[in-house]
């Protein structure tokens, strides 16, 4: 029977009035905790030191707080480093300069030594190796976080503390990162196989995107190109990249989504020369290398059983083989030559690119791998990429390197690259192939760009063998500069 004043039954109205929560009996006003903490305040009393409400003690007759006061806190003194009269937190400095004190993390680093009970041989230089790299606060960290992984129940091999210090996910972690390099460094461990789970990664979220019905042989596709990949650096030979795997896994993806959503098809048997005609048209500029990854997908699906014909046979790319890029104007490449080598508000590491690239016809490779033992001061040479000689560097170029290198010196780093960022400075990697992807967008112009102007103008002016050997390249790839491509529309139309 539900009741007047609630319009709950009798079970659901005896609830506590403080909290709201049921109560065991009907004559109950609160529940089991509100009414111990209704007793707990009815005992206190107040103090007769500090006349506040609390639990009298009887040794003292005062409350907890007045019975046990807490040491004194020291007066304030001048701080030794900045003069101020402030509490002190540590050698004689105040808090604001003993957090930036570069004693610190050795400081923490024997603290650490004493706390442990067998403390590795390695554990100094791990310490000067994080206090060299980062700031005071961020080595400090570093170092509190080995020593969680020092004293825990595990094995304190170097081995067994990256594997352990390793994030799940997408990034390892810049602890990680920084026992990485240290580790490898000094060949005490192994590097980890933070590149391939990441790799995989990225392959398993292409071949999720296909249609299931789809699936399966994309999926088999990709165990049979591991393989190879495998064998191939088994025996020493060039095994393909991960991202030309990803590349043509997502290839595939987009063949799959077309089939599905455009053709009606959900098996691989059903496809046919048509629907990868449909397909090669919606990019025309991509048809050739989309068509040299279908080859390879429907020659393995035919060895597979999956398809009985193979709808790429007959195909062909239908492209000319002569260079089809754009190019600089001359007022173009005067206008960036002025901005790389007079604008002292460009970043040096886009001056850098770009002016290697126009004058050198440097890759963005060739520049990001580019190391400090590469340059030679005497000589004022520097060695890109494959090249069999040293580059010699004219006036302006070798100014925009020493920009850089002057740029470079403000980072407290041992990176061995010329080009260091923020994520490199603390390891010895060389910048992302995405930074130096956006590295020239403020001029407006890709590094791709810049360079094919400058080979398009060597090849053409001089020997194509003298410039592939000068440049580390093949003959052949000088030879497509060579050739002439004219658009149909720009021909008059013959009567």
């Amino acid at each position: 029977m539900l009741q007047e004043d609630t319009g709950r039954c009798i079970t659901c109205s005896r609830v506590c009035e403080q909290c709201g929560h049921p109560v065991r009996a009907a004559h109950d006003r609160l529940c089991g905790v509100c009414r111990r903490k209704a007793e707990r305040l009815a005992a206190q009393q107040p103090c007769p030191r500090c006349g506040k409400p609390g639990h009298l003690r009887e040794e003292t007759g005062w409350c907890g707080r007045c019975s046990h006061p807490g040491s004194p806190k020291r007066p304030p003194r001048s701080c030794r480093e900045c003069g101020q009269v402030r509490r002190h937190a540590g050698l004689g400095l105040c808090s604001a300069c003993w957090q930036k004190h570069p004693g610190r993390p050795f400081i923490r680093g024997e603290h650490l030594r004493d706390q442990l009970a067998n403390p590795p041989t390695w554990l100094e230089d791990f310490v000067a190796h994080v206090a060299a790299r980062f700031c005071v606060s961020r080595a400090c960290g570093l170092v509190a976080d080995l020593g969680r992984l020092l004293q825990d129940e595990h094995s304190n091999s170097p081995q067994a503390l990256l594997e352990r210090s390793r994030r799940p996910g997408r990034s390892m972690g810049p602890f990680a990162r920084t026992l990485e390099d240290f580790f490898t460094q000094r060949g005490l461990a192994l590097p980890t196989d933070q590149a391939e789970r990441l790799a995989a990664g990225r392959r398993k979220r292409r071949i999720d995107a296909v249609p299931k019905p789809l699936r399966p042989a994309v999926a088999a596709f990709d165990i049979s190109r591991m393989r190879a990949q495998d064998r191939a650096r088994r025996a020493g030979t060039r095994p393909r990249s991960h991202h030309t795997l990803e590349t043509a896994l997502s290839i595939l993806r987009d063949l799959a989504r077309f089939l599905a959503e455009h053709r009606g098809k959900d098996d691989w048997a059903l496809t046919d020369v048509h629907d990868i005609e449909a397909f090669l048209g919606i990019l025309p500029k991509a048809r050739q290398r989309r068509l040299v990854v279908l080859r390879q997908f429907f020659r393995f699906a035919r060895s597979q059983h999956i398809v009985l014909v193979d709808p790429t046979r007959g195909l062909t790319a239908k492209q000319a083989g002569g260079f089809r890029g754009r190019t600089l104007t001359l007022d173009q490449q005067r206008d960036l030559f002025r901005r790389w080598t007079c604008d002292d508000d460009v970043h040096p590491h886009e001056a850098l690119l770009g002016i290697l690239a126009l004058l050198h016809g440097a890759s963005s490779s060739e520049v990001r791998m580019l190391q400090i033992t590469d340059v030679n001061q005497r000589t004022q040479t520097v060695r890109l990429g494959k090249r069999p000689h040293p580059v010699p560097m004219d006036p302006a170029s070798w100014t925009v390197l020493q920009r850089c290198l002057a740029h470079r010196e403000g980072w407290p780093t041992d990176n061995p690259h010329v080009m260091v960022t923020k994520g490199t400075k603390a390891g010895r990697g060389p910048a992302s192939t995405a930074y130096l992807s956006h590295v020239l967008d403020d001029c407006g112009y890709p590094a791709r760009m810049i360079r094919s102007t400058r080979l398009v103008d060597l090849v053409n002016t001089m020997d194509p063998k003298l410039v592939a050997a000068a440049f580390g390249m093949d003959p052949e790839a000088t030879m497509i500069y060579l050739a002439d491509h004219v658009e149909a529309g720009r021909l008059p139309t013959s009567r």
